[in-house]
C-alpha cells in the first residue's frame, strides 16, 4: 500500500519561506515521480512542481518559478518543496502526489496522472 505523509505547512507572513515534506512508503522511489499541488479555497487544484526520483527533472508553474524547489531524498523516501518569498496568493492546501514514472517528463503534470495522494498540509502567508 502507497502512503505519502506531508508534513511542514504552517503559518507565515509575506515574504517568508516553508519546506514542506513528503514522506513516502510502499513504493520504490527511484521509480516515481512526485508531484506537489495545491488547492486554494473555492479554486481548482492546480499542480506547482514537479520531480522525477530517478532522473532529478523538475518542472515548476509559472507562478512559482524562481521562489519554489523541489528536491528528492531517495535513502529518506522524501520529497521537499522548499517555498521561499511566499505570498498572500500561494495561501492553499498543499498535496504531494506519487505517479510511476520511472522517465518522467513534463507531459504528466495533470491530477489523473499522479494515483497516490497524502492527505495535504495547509500552508497560510499573512500579509
Amino acid at each position: 500500500e502507497v502512503q505519502l505523509v506531508e508534513s511542514g505547512g504552517g503559518l507565515v507572513q509575506a515574504g517568508g519561506s516553508l519546506r514542506l515534506s513528503c514522506a513516502a512508503s510502499g513504493i520504490t522511489f527511484d521509480d516515481y515521480a512526485i508531484a506537489w499541488f495545491r488547492q486554494a479555497p473555492g479554486k481548482e487544484r492546480e499542480g506547482v512542481a514537479y520531480i522525477s526520483s530517478r532522473t532529478s527533472r523538475t518542472d515548476y508553474e509559472d507562478s512559482v518559478k524562481g521562489r519554489f524547489t523541489v528536491s528528492s531524498d531517495d535513502a529518506k523516501n522524501t520529497a521537499y518543496l522548499q517555498m521561499n518569498s511566499l505570498k498572500p496568493e500561494d495561501t492553499a492546501v498543499y498535496y504531494c502526489a506519487a505517479g510511476r514514472y520511472p522517465y518522467w517528463s513534463p507531459t504528466y503534470n495533470r491530477e489523473s496522472d499522479f494515483d497516490s495522494w497524502g492527505q495535504g498540509t495547509q500552508v497560510t502567508v499573512s500579509s
